[in-house]
C-alpha cells in the first residue's frame, strides 16, 4: 500500500498529535469532511464505553488505499487507548449512485445492514481491535 495522507499528515503523524487535539478536531461525534489520499470523505467518529465509532457517510474520488489507511489508523488509535472494539457504519445502503464494489467488500466481510438509533440504516460491523483493520482490506 503506498502512502496516503490524511489532510496531509501520515497515520504515524496523526497519532502522535496530543489527545485534546484529536478529540477536540476528530472524536467529537460531528460530521466531519476530511480528505483521505485522492478520497474526499464525510464521516462522524466517537469514542463510545469500549469502542471507536467509524461511521463513513460518504466518499468521492480516491481507489488507491484511502480505507485501508483510516481503517489502519482507527486500529492503531484504538488498540494505543485500550479500547476493545471498532464499530463501522458505512451509509452505503440508499446512495444515488451506489459504489457496487465497496457493497461487495462489505459484504463479503461481515458488514450486514442495520437501523442504529441516531444513524439509521447503515452496513454495521462491530469487530475487536486489530482484526477490525483487516475488515476493509
Amino acid at each position: 500500500m503506498s502512502l496516503i495522507l490524511l489532510e496531509g499528515y501520515t497515520v504515524d503523524e496523526v497519532l502522535q498529535l496530543p489527545n485534546e487535539e484529536l478529540q477536540g478536531i476528530v472524536l467529537r461525534d460531528e460530521p466531519l469532511v476530511f480528505k483521505a489520499g485522492s478520497a474526499n470523505m464525510l464521516g462522524r467518529f466517537k469514542v463510545d464505553g469500549d469502542a471507536l465509532i467509524m461511521e463513513l457517510a460518504h466518499i468521492d474520488g480516491g481507489g488507491e488505499g484511502a480505507l485501508p489507511s483510516v481503517a489502519s489508523l482507527a486500529n492503531r488509535y484504538a488498540r494505543r487507548e485500550g479500547l476493545a472494539f471498532i464499530e463501522w457504519r458505512v451509509h452505503a445502503v440508499h446512495c444515488a449512485n451506489p459504489n457496487l464494489k465497496l457493497r461487495r467488500v462489505l459484504e463479503r466481510r461481515g458488514f450486514v445492514v442495520r437501523t442504529i438509533p441516531g444513524t439509521g440504516e447503515c452496513y454495521w460491523l462491530r469487530a475487536p481491535v486489530d482484526a477490525a483493520s483487516q475488515v476493509i482490506y
